[in-house]
């Protein structure tokens, strides 16, 4: 099937052009949701680029891969990946090129990146929430790396019938995701 990279639609948000972010989508869960209109704000405030990655899933998609295209554009400029969901399969990219990164509700059940996870050595934030089938506590708790474990939260890191205690999710987030990219600026 079609790789759905291809159709990705770049969008720019100009900061500092040596410390440019790439976020990458989960299929579901455009750059215009919550956890990534804001992660976006958070990255804006620390003086960083934005490139958003926009999927057109074609018809008939049935599997998705993340090229290196996305970061490679930015001709070595990229310090910073933020990624959603299936986004996380870009969890090789940046472990191979030793690029720090903040992972919201990586698919720590998918081998690959629970192994790409292991071998990053870069700073990375991973955010999940208990009541997620793809997050596995055991595995982020294993990893060397900064972990957000939000309790009852499911795979959009919202609580079930609980409109404001998901909006105090989103609240932690954000500001664990400031204090992870102000990190990375000092």
């Amino acid at each position: 099937m079609p790789d759905p990279s291809p159709f990705a639609v770049p969008t720019r948000f100009d900061g500092a052009p040596d410390r440019v972010v790439v976020v990458i989508p989960g299929v579901g869960y455009s750059p215009a949701r919550p956890l990534l209109h804001f992660a976006r704000s958070v990255l804006l405030q620390h003086g960083w680029t934005v490139q958003e990655l926009w999927w057109q899933i074609p018809d008939g998609f049935s599997e998705f891969t993340v090229d290196t295209e996305a970061v490679d554009a930015e001709a070595g400029a990229c310090r910073l990946v933020v990624g959603k969901s299936l986004g996380s399969l870009a969890c090789d990219i940046a472990a191979d090129r030793d690029i720090p990164a903040a992972w919201l509700t990586p698919i720590l059940t998918n081998d690959h990146v629970a192994a790409a996870l292991r071998r990053a050595t870069e700073p990375t934030l991973l955010v999940g929430g208990s009541a997620d089938k793809l997050w596995d506590s055991r595995i982020a708790a294993s990893l060397p790396h900064d972990v957000l474990e939000v309790p009852s939260a499911d795979h959009g890191l919202e609580l079930a019938d609980d409109a404001a205690g998901s909006v105090g999710v989103l609240r932690e987030v954000v500001s664990r995701l400031d204090s992870f990219i102000g990190s990375l600026s000092r």
